[in-house]
This record gives structure tokens, sequence and C-alpha cells, in this order.
């Protein structure tokens, strides 16, 4: 079958290994974050998943990837240099579009102090300027991106859109019908995804643009496992799906790295979405392609 366009997913990068932090950096959030991390978080995270990650995405060669937040872990500025280098390694600002997540506003920083190295991944057609929403039309895709990330109190994890950006939101999803939109956020604005100190503030707000706009199709990562879900839409549902950390051993509950690809193409009937997941495996060293979680199919399938 003959696809349009490619689109792959990956999320939740929490780029390793940590630099080291000045002491004055740690008299804030982040000392508790560095903690985790010299803990538990440091032994999920490896850097060999994402070079396979790397190298996986080479060979697949989809269209265009989308990264949905958290490429850092305590908005350290040398993390984001880091992550700089690391999206420039999975491919140019034009092929690659980024959203932030909440580690990526892990404490108050100032835009030149931190993502602005990112802004070739977060810039609109139109004006060539990075901010959020950014529109991005590739293919038969409008790329929509969404900032959820908001700095906030130690032990928080939440996310904001804000109604300036819902506004603006609205608009682009209603001029845009003649495309696959797709809208790229951190947070997951399904209902009962996430405990209240990690949840979408305005996620009622969300879900109400989507019910009245529609979307093909809702990418989004912040819970390290696969999501998959609808929205009501106005004439179909929305499809929702959250991808677990392209960067993880598999730990608890939580599985192993996997990302996605989505092949979009336009049909009699409209736009049809399929899905193809990629897995880490330890034992191999490699991602392949696995089964596909019945929930996501079911989410696709309307």
């Amino acid at each position: 079958m003959h696809y349009l366009y490619r689109l792959a997913h990956i999320s939740d990068i929490h780029l390793p290994p940590l630099p080291k932090p000045r002491l004055r950096e740690l008299m804030n959030k982040r000392l508790l974050g560095w903690l985790s991390w010299q803990k538990r978080r440091r032994h999920i995270h490896r850097l060999e998943v994402l070079d396979r990650l790397l190298e996986d995405l080479g060979d697949q060669a989809p269209d265009h990837v989308a990264v949905t937040g958290d490429l850092v872990n305590l908005s350290l500025p040398d993390e984001f240099t880091a992550a700089a280098r690391w999206l420039q390694a999975v491919g140019p600002g034009d092929q690659v579009s980024v959203v932030p997540g909440n580690h990526d506003a892990y404490v108050p920083l100032d835009h030149s102090q931190g993502r602005a190295e990112w802004d070739p991944y977060m810039t609109s057609d139109a004006s060539g300027l990075a901010g959020f929403p950014y529109l991005r039309r590739r293919g038969p895709l409008a790329l929509i991106g969404l900032s959820t990330a908001v700095a906030t109190a130690p032990g928080l994890a939440s996310g904001e859109l804000g109604e300036t950006q819902c506004r603006a939101l609205e608009e682009l999803l209603q001029d845009n019908r003649d495309r696959a939109r797709v809208v790229l956020l951190h947070h997951s604005p399904l209902p009962g995804v996430s405990k209240a100190r990690k949840a979408l503030r305005d996620a009622v707000r969300l879900r109400e643009i989507l019910q009245q706009q529609g979307a093909e199709l809702v990418l989004h990562g912040h819970e390290h496992r696969v999501i998959a879900g609808q929205l009501e839409g106005p004439g179909q549902p929305v499809p929702v799906i959250g991808a677990p950390s392209a960067s993880a051993l598999p730990s608890g509950r939580r599985p192993g790295a996997q990302y996605y690809i989505y092949g979009v193409e336009q049909t009699e009937a409209g736009w049809r979405v399929t899905v193809e997941t990629r897995g880490y495996q330890p034992h191999e060293g490699r991602f392949i392609a696995v089964s596909n979680a019945p929930a996501i199919l079911g989410a696709l399938s309307g």
C-alpha cells in the first residue's frame, strides 16, 4: 500500500548523561531531580538506546519526525546544548518538529538561556520564527505544535496551554481542514490519564476545541507508557496517542523504548492513518517492529 506520508513520533528523550551541575544550579527544584537521576533515572535512560534509535530512524527513513518533549532532565544550560546536537543528528529543522515538555522547563529560564538553540525545530512556516502554536505544512500534513511546558513547584509536573495558545489553535485547526491535522504537545488531553500533579491544567478547554474543530491525530508523551484513546470530534472521534520514552530500558510496569511511524493517506472516505510500532530489544541491542497494542489500533480505527 502506498502511503502519502510517513511521520515518526518519538518522545521523552531525557538525554543522558547528565552534565555535572554547579552547586548554585542545584539551589532550587533541580536538587530533587538530580537526586532522582542519581538514584534511579540514570539506570533507565540510556545513551546506547538512543544511539540505536538514531540508527533505526535512519533505516526507516520517515518523511518527518515529531518529538513531543522532555529532551532534557533538569534544564541545565549544558543540557540544552547537548540536546541541540542530538536533534541535529535526528535531522535538519525542516524535517524535525519539536515541542517542549515539563523537564524542558524544569525551572524558570529566559529563552536565551534554554531552548533558543532548538528554535529551528519550532518555527512556523509563515513567520519563520519560533513560538507556539506553530504551523508547519509537510506533505499532506498540517503539523500544529503546542507548548504545555511551564515551570512548576517541587513535586509538580503539570502543564498549561493558556488562552492565547488555545485561541490560536482554534483558528489553525479551522483554517487547515483540507489537510491531515496533527496536533503535537507533551501532556495528554485525555481525561483520567495523569495524576493531578502531572496533568494538563486546561485539558477541558483543549477538549472543547477539538470537539468543535476536530483533528486527524493528537500526539503526546509525558507518561512514559503506551496511551491510546479518543476524544469527541465534530464528525468523528479524534485519536490521541501517547508514546513511551524513547531512551528507556524496561522498568517496573513501564515498557522499554518505543516509537511510532504513522502512515497517512487520503482516501475517498477521508484521511486514513495506520501505525507501526518500533520497540527496543535489550537482548538484541536494536529496535524492531513489534505488535501494535489493540488500544492504538482501536483509537485509530474510529
